[in-house]
């Protein structure tokens, strides 16, 4: 081959690259099969080493999120959701057992237990308080929990499901309040309830992100949209389209972009902040059915989903309409990146 005709077929597969990205500048540039049987539900980075924890159930895979590596697999686990760090333990919400799952960080071995309330799902670490917080859906409260000391220091009614949460590193805990589709605000210290606010036209919020620099709330919503709510105010300021079935939001300060992942519609909705009060949508990745969480890496940049082939499930008279069932063996790790 010609030098001439290799810089051609050089420059023709730069544009061919470059042309499989959207406006948002990300694709799909790894898919990892991880295998297994069962379901799934959040994915979480721990930010000392990067290493992703995905919640399945019984266990807690982790993940090395370079090359989706499976470091370790942490089993005996009953009803697992998300998992938070602090010190050299991470946290994990067994919602089976009403309880959380004490980790060592370093060597991925279960190390203790602490009893929560009905039901634990979100999960989340606030450090002004040093506490972490569980938000459990079958008695619609919030544990807290000191991370110093592993012993429960209070409870917050929420008067509903509490989905995910974040915190505005002022003390403030904002929480997703699923089945009256408001979002409730409490002091981390005190655990006084601040307010309910309406989250209308949003229905059924799930999962959360945060812009804490320009106040801001991204709350997903069952009815394919994301919602926007002030932090001083816990009011909505706006809302754009998103895909079907989200279960996950993340915000990357760097960019300015917001991310929802729609497992229904197997998309992952890109958008961008162009100030506090204007969004835009810049893209509907296509990504794989059933992806509807993710986790964002804020020094990279990238984008992890995770899924499986699904096939439907069988109809009772308890459940005429059944949640698709996993296939085993075909669950994977989807990573997204610019350019």
């Amino acid at each position: 081959m010609s030098r001439a005709m290799i810089l051609i077929f050089a420059a023709t597969a730069c544009l061919a690259s470059q042309a499989m990205a959207g406006p948002s500048g990300y694709r799909i540039v790894k898919t990892v099969t991880l295998g297994g049987e069962g379901g799934w539900d959040y994915i979480n980075r721990d930010p000392a080493t990067g290493n992703l924890f995905v919640t399945r159930g019984t266990h807690v895979m982790v993940l090395d999120s370079a090359d989706g590596k499976v470091l370790a697999d942490i089993g005996k686990l009953e009803g697992v959701h998300g998992t938070v760090f602090a010190g050299d333990r991470a946290y994990v919400s067994e919602g089976g057992a009403n309880r959380i799952a004490v980790i060592d960080r370093k060597n991925f071995t279960k190390v203790g237990e602490i009893a929560v309330g009905t039901r634990p799902d979100g999960i989340l670490y606030e450090p002004r308080s040093n506490r972490i917080f569980t938000f459990n859906a079958g008695s619609g409260d919030a544990t807290a929990v000191d991370a110093a000391t592993g012993k429960v220091v209070g409870t917050v009614a929420l008067g509903g499901k509490p989905e995910a949460a974040v915190a505005d590193e002022a003390g403030t805990i904002f929480v997703n309040i699923e089945d009256k589709s408001e979002l409730a605000a409490f002091d981390a210290k005190t655990l006084a309830v601040r307010g309910h606010y309406p989250l209308a036209p949003c229905e059924s919020p799930s999962g959360m992100a945060a812009d804490v620099a320009h106040g801001r709330i991204f709350s997903g919503c069952d009815n394919q949209m994301t919602s926007v709510e002030d932090m001083k105010t816990g009011k909505v300021v706006g809302h754009f389209p998103i895909g079907n079935g989200v279960d996950a939001d993340r915000f990357d300060p760097a960019t300015g972009l917001i991310f929802s992942s729609n497992g229904e519609s197997g998309t992952l909705t890109v958008a961008h902040e162009d100030n506090p009060g204007k969004f835009t949508v810049l893209e509907n990745i296509k990504t794989a059915d059933g992806a509807r969480t993710m986790e964002l890496d804020p020094s990279t940049h990238r984008v992890f989903l995770v899924t499986a082939d699904r096939h439907p499930g069988t109809p009772t008279a308890e459940q005429p309409h059944p949640r698709k069932v996993p296939v085993p063996g075909t669950f994977r790790l989807i990573i997204l990146d610019r350019g």
